[in-house]
């Protein structure tokens, strides 16, 4: 786990580490700045708790971002030593663009983390790129999700994690996306795994995640997108499928 102090608040760190905890385990947790200077000073009780070595780069030249190489040169390092698996980049900046790249080609995973502003390079070269925002989301929802959830109905059940109006319907791209998925991952019949379609949207688009729409799980997404039918087999009801409603969209027999 590498973070750019520059241009990341001390606010996030512990939706990141649990969000990282779904992933793996970070045994090298970084921090990059000059911590002479007094914006990074809300850090000091931060790194204490969670065990992150803060890493010193002053800056060379005035309006110059020194941190940004010396990240990068850690990170070749790192790498080279052929002991990971996978790499946490934190920040916003496109800089880091090449450095994800470089890494993915080694055939280790990279997992972004920035702000919305986050250059779309930077995000298209992780592998999975997560919002600052949805690192602080509550506690999961429950499975079944109804379509009334969704903004302006008056249904929305109060154990829903997410209040509906923090819940915003998919776009024409995310649907799209998900057609896409579904159709490239789908049986003669038309069904497809969800676990599948989800690892699908992953490969379009690195930073589609259900908690950009206000829910915690994707199948509460699709159930309340109202675009599927959704189902659990009888045999094996932990595995959920999918069907796109709309006829003319699924693939012919």
């Amino acid at each position: 786990m590498l973070i750019d102090g520059d241009n990341v608040s001390p606010k996030i760190i512990v939706g990141l580490i649990a969000e990282i905890a779904n992933y793996g385990v970070a045994s090298v947790r970084r921090i990059y700045g000059d911590w002479t200077g007094p914006s990074l000073k809300g850090w000091k009780q931060c790194l204490l708790e969670h065990s992150i070595q803060p890493v010193q780069q002053f800056a060379y030249t005035a309006g110059k971002n020194a941190t940004d190489g010396a990240m990068i040169i850690d990170a070749m390092d790192l790498l080279y030593t052929g002991r990971f698996s996978a790499f946490c980049i934190v920040s916003s900046d496109s800089d880091f663009a090449r450095l994800a790249a470089r890494i993915r080609e080694q055939g280790l995973t990279v997992y972004g983390f920035g702000e919305r502003k986050t250059p779309r390079p930077f995000i298209t070269a992780c592998d999975k790129f997560v919002y600052f925002d949805v690192l602080d989301a509550s506690a999961e929802e429950p499975d079944e999700v109804p379509v009334a959830a969704l903004p302006g109905s008056s249904r929305s059940k109060p154990s829903d994690a997410q209040p509906a109006s923090k819940r915003r319907e998919l776009d024409k791209t995310a649907r799209d996306m998900l057609t896409r998925a579904i159709l490239a991952t789908a049986d003669e019949d038309g069904r497809a795994n969800l676990a599948q379609v989800g690892g699908h949207l992953a490969k379009q688009a690195p930073d589609f995640d259900a908690r950009n729409y206000g829910f915690q799980k994707l199948s509460s997404l699709v159930k309340a997108s109202g675009m599927v039918d959704v189902e659990r087999p009888s045999d094996n009801p932990k595995i959920i499928t999918v069907r796109l409603k709309d006829a003319s969209a699924r693939p012919v027999k």
